[in-house]
């Protein structure tokens, strides 16, 4: 924690220009953890020009010498893999079984994926028609994630920048400093060259703002929701500079009457509660076949009624709090939103569980006979409370999953393949899940729509860090 209230530049921790202070909150506690410094202008300028002097050597960096540092990332990745764990469990709620398993994991999942990738993409290639083709690194990067899964976005912006070459200023979500620090202690450990990685701690409004309009900061890689999104590619505009963006969502869930009912349902209510609903792929929208409506609705409230709410430093598979007051608040609100919109409520509702007045709990919620056209079936609320819509057919089904704003993430639950394969491909998603399949480390992950443009991890998240050069000869 010595270098919470420090910034990583140049290759060493530095005292902040700036003396803005920010609590760290435990959401569990509400206990203060310490304090971050939120970076001004000064600083974002220090940090730049770290990765501005430190390119020039570093684009020129072999893909043999990216591997080779790679593979010291991922063995101190390793070393600090419980340090990682306890930080989320402390600063955003993770539960401290689930950030062992898949918060800090994703860390190493992402970086083995792609030193695999690296090392089959090619940086030259000859095309058919006798010109050149040449991948070079795009320049300095402003990469800016968000609270919900600190390393997993941190991973899949700063690892691909240091494999193509590239230099970056990472600014974190202000909410999830500490695993950040980690993180930057980890690369230092690693040996990652001065310069090449620099870590500023900051808000949206402050240093991200100045990052996105910085005239030296040739791509900005953002997550968060489509609101920033949008102001940030705004004010990128200015200065053409790339802009890669993973955002929200309110992902469908199909549910057709040929499936494993009882599995799939509870399945699915696992998996949008999962992370206590805070996650941009979630499947919160679960549109069931009339013919077995009833029988869905009840399974999920068993499922929902039987989703453990605990402390985070307890093991064990249960949820934990949502990361501060501010989300908890916009959760009760968007839940009242749905009773007075006449969506019935299953179970859960507003108010923390029972004996939990302590820590920014939420109740695991459950509304059916929602109409699409309804703010808790088109807003993305990012806490444990799933809506349940009735279809009558394929047509209607894929017409209902279609009709948002997003295009993250889609779920299908299907006994003919067939047939689920002949939806997943007239869903705008950018990821469809059949009967339960989970995202694979080195898959391509992003959104259609208002969920985002561009792609991570693997060769797709490598190619989005690239120039294309062709030479044309005589």
């Amino acid at each position: 924690m010595d270098n919470l209230a420090r910034f990583y530049i140049g290759g060493g921790w530095v005292t902040p220009d700036s003396d803005q202070a920010m609590p760290v909150m435990n959401p569990a506690t509400e206990d203060r953890i310490g304090d971050t410094i939120l970076a001004n202008e000064t600083d974002v300028d220090r940090a730049v020009t770290a990765a501005v002097q430190a390119f020039e050597a570093f684009s020129r960096s072999s893909k043999q010498d990216r591997l080779d540092l790679l593979g010291l990332v991922l063995d101190e990745s390793r070393k600090r893999h419980e340090d990682l764990a306890q930080a989320m469990r402390m600063e955003m709620g993770a539960p401290i079984t689930m950030a062992r398993a898949e918060q800090a994991e994703s860390g190493i999942g992402h970086l083995e994926a792609f030193i695999a990738a690296l090392r089959d993409h090619p940086e030259r290639e000859e095309l058919a028609n006798g010109d050149t083709l040449l991948r070079e690194p795009i320049g300095v990067c402003g990469l800016i994630t968000p609270w919900n899964w600190p390393i997993n976005q941190i991973a899949l912006k700063v690892i691909p920048a240091l494999a193509t070459g590239c230099t970056c200023i990472l600014k974190p979500s202000e909410h999830t400093p500490i695993s950040a620090m980690i993180y930057a202690e980890i690369l230092d450990a690693a040996g990652v060259p001065p310069g090449v990685f620099n870590l500023i701690q900051g808000d949206g409004p402050g240093a991200g703002n100045a990052m996105s309009g910085h005239p030296d900061i040739q791509m900005i890689s953002f997550t968060g929701s489509t609101r920033a999104g949008r102001a940030i590619t705004r004010n990128a505009a200015e200065t053409i500079k790339r802009v890669t963006l993973e955002l929200g969502g309110k992902s469908p869930n199909l549910v057709f009457a040929d499936c494993d009912l009882q599995e799939r349902v509870t399945g699915s209510v696992a998996e949008c509660m999962y992370n206590s609903g805070q996650s941009c792929d979630a499947p919160t929208r679960l549109l069931v076949e009339r013919t077995i409506y009833d029988e869905a609705v009840e399974i999920a409230r068993k499922a929902a009624d039987a989703t453990a709410v605990g402390d985070p430093a307890e093991e064990g598979d249960h949820i934990g709090p949502l990361f501060d007051k501010l989300q908890y608040d916009r959760v009760q609100a968007l839940i009242e939103t749905g009773i007075s919109e006449g969506a019935r409520l299953v179970t859960g509702g507003p108010g923390k569980p029972e004996g939990m007045e302590t820590g920014w709990y939420a109740r695991p919620t459950i509304f059916a006979d929602v109409r699409n056209d309804m703010t808790i079936a088109q807003e993305e609320i990012f806490g444990p409370v799933l809506v349940i819509i009735p279809f009558e057919d394929e047509e209607d089904a894929i017409r209902i999953a279609n009709d948002t704003p997003y295009g993250l993430a889609a779920y299908i639950q299907c006994g003919d393949m067939d047939r689920a394969e002949r939806v997943a491909t007239r869903l705008r998603a950018g990821a469809v899940h059949i009967n339960g399949g989970a995202f694979n480390y080195g898959s391509p992950f992003g959104g259609y729509k208002q969920s985002g443009n561009g792609r991570e991890g693997g060769r797709f998240g490598l190619e989005d860090y690239q120039e294309v050069k062709t030479l044309h000869r005589p």
